[in-house]
């Protein structure tokens, strides 16, 4: 891809996000050959939005990691994209249909890292990431389907596109969390107080920081790294749900509290 060809890529996608409009499908000639090309477009595009008012970079969301998405999605690798300061919610969040082309909701198990995870000679593992977070959270991924019809969209593009991501709710940071068995968690989530689905955290790649792993080394690849204080949602225990306007969602895990979204 020339660098000419990345820019209006890039540039394309940052202007469809901030209009709030849905986009058929990026131009041929720039659209992404693969997932590295798209994550070049990625990184260039959230420059863009970052100096056009959306602010900094306070994570990153990975999704296809667990068999109900891949299944939905029909990709069967882990995507990461990035997510702004500004959308993201603590605990509770009152949204309006309005500011999202599609929303939907995902319910997530996060971690925060306490520490840089720079490149080194020997891959991260579950147990070497896990030296480096400091906090484990509950939380809801807001997804948002920029797309006239986001299945006829090729992996690449979604995931130069951060993957839907419009935001995230987190819960209150467990701290103390090296004494849980993360794989064991059981998330349920409930719509209008009825149940929406429900599953444990062994679902995100058998354990959740296996997916942490993941992306810590997939940044490194890019010669990029996750940096103290980034969070990052580790995939989804529950399909997609895309709200409608009346929507109470409640997203709980006993041993990390609980997050939930009111849409108007």
């Amino acid at each position: 891809m020339t660098p000419e060809a990345l820019e209006q890529a890039a540039a394309e996608l940052a202007e469809n996000r901030l209009a709030i409009s849905k986009l058929v499908e990026l131009p041929e000639e720039v659209r992404p050959a693969d997932l590295d090309e798209a994550y070049d477009i990625q990184r260039r595009q959230n420059e863009i939005l970052e100096t056009k008012g959306l602010g900094r970079i306070a994570g990153y969301k990975i999704g296809c990691t667990t068999p109900v998405l891949r299944e939905y999605m029909n990709i069967h690798e882990p995507i990461f994209g990035q997510i702004f300061a500004p959308t993201v919610h603590s605990t509770h969040a009152d949204l309006a249909l309005s500011d999202f082309v599609e929303l939907g909701i995902e319910a997530e198990i996060a971690a925060r890292v306490g520490t840089d995870l720079p490149g080194k000679d020997t891959a991260y593992t579950r147990d070497s990431v896990a030296e480096s977070v400091e906090a484990i959270m509950i939380s809801i991924e807001l997804v948002d389907a920029r797309y006239r019809n986001f299945r006829e969209v090729d992996t690449p593009t979604l995931a130069a596109d951060n993957f839907f991501n419009g935001g995230a709710i987190l819960g209150d940071p467990v701290e103390d969390w090296r004494g849980l068995d993360l794989a064991s968690l059981e998330a349920t989530v409930t719509l209008n107080d009825s149940e929406l689905g429900r599953g444990p955290g062994s679902l995100i790649m058998d354990h959740p920081l296996n997916a942490l792993a993941w992306i810590a080394n997939r940044l490194c690849e890019q010669n990029r790294m996750l940096r103290a204080g980034e969070f990052v949602t580790l995939g989804s225990v529950v399909v997609t749900h895309w709200v409608k306007s009346g929507d109470k969602i409640r997203h709980h895990i006993p041993e990390l509290g609980t997050v939930s979204v009111a849409v108007a």
